[in-house]
Order: C-alpha cells, then sequence, then structure tokens
C-alpha cells in the first residue's frame, strides 16, 4: 500500500496550484463581493485546461482520468474559492456523474460532452420544503396523461438553482410507497412551467445560487428520464460520489485556513515572540494538522476504493463526515489563533469558517451520514418512522 501520489498526480497537481494561485483570487474576491455566480468564460477557461470532468470518459470530452485526479484538481481550485470551483464539482461529482452511469447512450452523447467543454452546467435537485433529510417524502411527481410526461411540485435548497442550465430532478414516479416509486428526470432551464422563487443568500457560500424552484405540468420528454420509478438506489449510489466532492470541498476550505494561519503565527509576534513560539499554539496547531491529514486519507481511500465502482455507502460517508467535522473544528481554531484579525472580513478566515460551515449541512447532514455509518456496521438500513 503506497500513500504516495504518482509523479503525475504530483505534477498535476502543483499545475492547477499555480493556476489557481495566479489566476483566480481576483475573480473569487469579485464573487464574494457581489454573491454573483462565475459567468461562462471562466467555465471555458476550466475547459480549455481540461479541469471539468476530469474524471468523465474521453469519448464524451473528459479528461478520462480517476477520481483521486478529479480531487487533486478540486482541492486545489477550491482552496481559493468555493464558489469559483463549483463548476470543476458539479461537473466531476454531481449529477453528471449519475448520468454517466446510468444514462442512456443518447443522453450522455447530449449532456456530458456540453458539460466537458463549459457550455452547460448540471445541478441536482432532490430537497423539498417538506423532505430534507427524509429524501422519501418526495412531493413532487412525474405524471402520465394521454402519451405525455408531465412534472409538478416544488423544490428547495437546490445548489446552483437560477443559474445552472440543466438540473437532474429526483421526483416520485408512481404510487408505491416510500423509496419504491421515485426516480429522476432531467429538466432544462427555461422550459414553460419551470419557474425559480425568490434567490437565497446564506451565511456562506456566497456565488452559489440557491431559491426554490416550481413545477407546474412541466412536460418532460421520455428521453429526458434518467431512473424509473424503483432507481432510487441507483440514484444514491451515484451521489455517494457526490459525497467525496464534498469532502473534497471541506478538506480545501479547512487546508487554506489551516496555510494562512500556520504563515500568521510564525509572523506575528505578542510579548516579543512569534506566536508560534507558544506551547499552547504549538498544540492548536498540531491537532489541526492531525485532522487534515485524517479527512485526506479517509478521502483518497473512498475515491481509491471507487476507481472500479461507485464508492462504498460507508467509506464516503465516513469521508464526508469526518472532513464536515474537520473543517469547523479547523477553521475555528484559526479563527482564535488570529484573534480579531480572524474575525475581520478584510482577512480571509471568517469567510473559511462561514463556508466550511455549510458542507456539514449540503449533501447530507453530518447526523445522517452517522446513521448511514452505523447502518453499514450492521448491514441494514434503520426505520427513523418507527
Amino acid at each position: 500500500m503506497d500513500f504516495r501520489l504518482s509523479e503525475e498526480q504530483r505534477a498535476l497537481q502543483e499545475s492547477v496550484r499555480r493556476f489557481a494561485r495566479r489566476e483566480l483570487p481576483g475573480i473569487a474576491a469579485e464573487i464574494e463581493r457581489s454573491d454573483e455566480p462565475p459567468g461562462l468564460e471562466l467555465r471555458e477557461r476550466f475547459a480549455e485546461l481540461g479541469y471539468l470532468g476530469v474524471n468523465l470518459p474521453r469519448e464524451y470530452g473528459g479528461g478520462g482520468l480517476s477520481h483521486l485526479d478529479a480531487v487533486l484538481v478540486l482541492e486545489e481550485i477550491a482552496s481559493i474559492s468555493i464558489a469559483v470551483a463549483f463548476p470543476i464539482f458539479e461537473s466531476c461529482f454531481g449529477p453528471t456523474l449519475a448520468i454517466a452511469h446510468f444514462g442512456s447512450a443518447e443522453m450522455r452523447r447530449r449532456v456530458l460532452p456540453a458539460v466537458c467543454s463549459g457550455e452547460i452546467v448540471v445541478a441536482v435537485s432532490m430537497s423539498e420544503p417538506d423532505a430534507g433529510s427524509a429524501l422519501t417524502d418526495l412531493g413532487t411527481r412525474l405524471r402520465e396523461e394521454n402519451g405525455k410526461l408531465s412534472l409538478s411540485g416544488t423544490k428547495r435548497w437546490c445548489s446552483g438553482a437560477g443559474h445552472a442550465d440543466v438540473y437532474l430532478v429526483y421526483c416520485r414516479m408512481s404510487d408505491e410507497p416510500g423509496a419504491r416509486g421515485i426516480g429522476a428526470v432531467l429538466v432544462r432551464r427555461g422550459a414553460p412551467g419551470f419557474s425559480f422563487g425568490k434567490r437565497d443568500h446564506h451565511l456562506g457560500f456566497r456565488g452559489v445560487g440557491s431559491a426554490d424552484m416550481h413545477f407546474d405540468e412541466v412536460e418532460i420528454d421520455p428521453a429526458d428520464v434518467l431512473v424509473a420509478a424503483g432507481g432510487f438506489r441507483q440514484l444514491m449510489e451515484a451521489f455517494d460520489l457526490e459525497r467525496c466532492g464534498n469532502t473534497t470541498m471541506s478538506l480545501a476550505v479547512a487546508q487554506s485556513a489551516f496555510d494562512y494561519v500556520l504563515d500568521y503565527c510564525q509572523q506575528r509576534e505578542q510579548f516579543g515572540k512569534p506566536l508560534v513560539d507558544f506551547q499552547a499554539v504549538q498544540i492548536h496547531l498540531a491537532e489541526m494538522k492531525m485532522k487534515l491529514d485524517a479527512a485526506r486519507l479517509l478521502l483518497y481511500r473512498a475515491v481509491t476504493g471507487a476507481e472500479s465502482k461507485l464508492p462504498s455507502l460507508a467509506d464516503s460517508s465516513i469521508a464526508k463526515c469526518f472532513a464536515n467535522e474537520a473543517v469547523r473544528e479547523v477553521t475555528g481554531k484559526a479563527m482564535q489563533l488570529m484573534g480579531g484579525y480572524g474575525y475581520s472580513r478584510e482577512f480571509p478566515i471568517e469567510q473559511k469558517l462561514r463556508d466550511g460551515w455549510g458542507w456539514g449541512i449540503a449533501g447530507g447532514a453530518i447526523d445522517i451520514q452517522k446513521i448511514n455509518i452505523a447502518s453499514a456496521l450492521v448491514g441494514r438500513r434503520f426505520n427513523q418512522r418507527r
């Protein structure tokens, strides 16, 4: 078992790091100020560099590389800004992976090259006002009437809502209870009957759009049905890999906060000596570093174990849960070590803390991951309704 990256992976990591630090800080600062998502120009730049769909097949315009390679690219970009990194996150770990694994040949040819070229962004829409952690309570419904499919309902907490071009919408397709009646369809922005509510503004995640989405008898082409009723298990298997993307975003935020505060503690002086010379500071830095290394190893285990298939529920949940808790701890310690400077908007740590906190909510809350882990341990799902 070799824990080292290959020479090619180290070269990839370094090249992305140089690009990110040279070209992205100004863009990231403007997004943080305006709260507007990055535009088409940046996506096209990512496409030119091969960062979109790093782990998608070459036949669809992807890089044909591994999930671990995609993690390396995403972490370097997200260390600058999660909003800037979001198109890469969606193309490598989001709904495009579900399309790549379960979509028809026609759907893959139609959607994936457009994602890899930067032409479109695909977002996943799962949660509803009354169905978040209890995802199988979905009320959004696909019905067939007079030979036509129509989608009606309301979605909430979709990252990219209003900005993404195509949405992978989880919906109920039959009267079968729970997961057995759930599948998913693709809906393009601008489809008749598809509208957005008022845009949400969150504590963090500036530049990542979110809004309620309303479907009023939106006609769905049969070719846009990704998974039919009863395919909920397949959808969640693909979502296990999305958890690895969430983990990477958490790790990137935590690592970049640590890097900043480590340098700060060596430059900032109190009582006539650098902060790093105080034993209490040394202990905090060591604890932060241990959390980061453990989170990275758990993430690498999950994605390398998924090279021949999708990752296991246990590995992806453990990695996500640990990284979600680690980023909160690391950014919190970083702010405390910097004192008033950490709390000031003139310095990056307060943004890192705000962004870091959100990943333990997005993509399945921390406590839900712990239930997943317990389920994997005993080999059965727990019925939370009893």
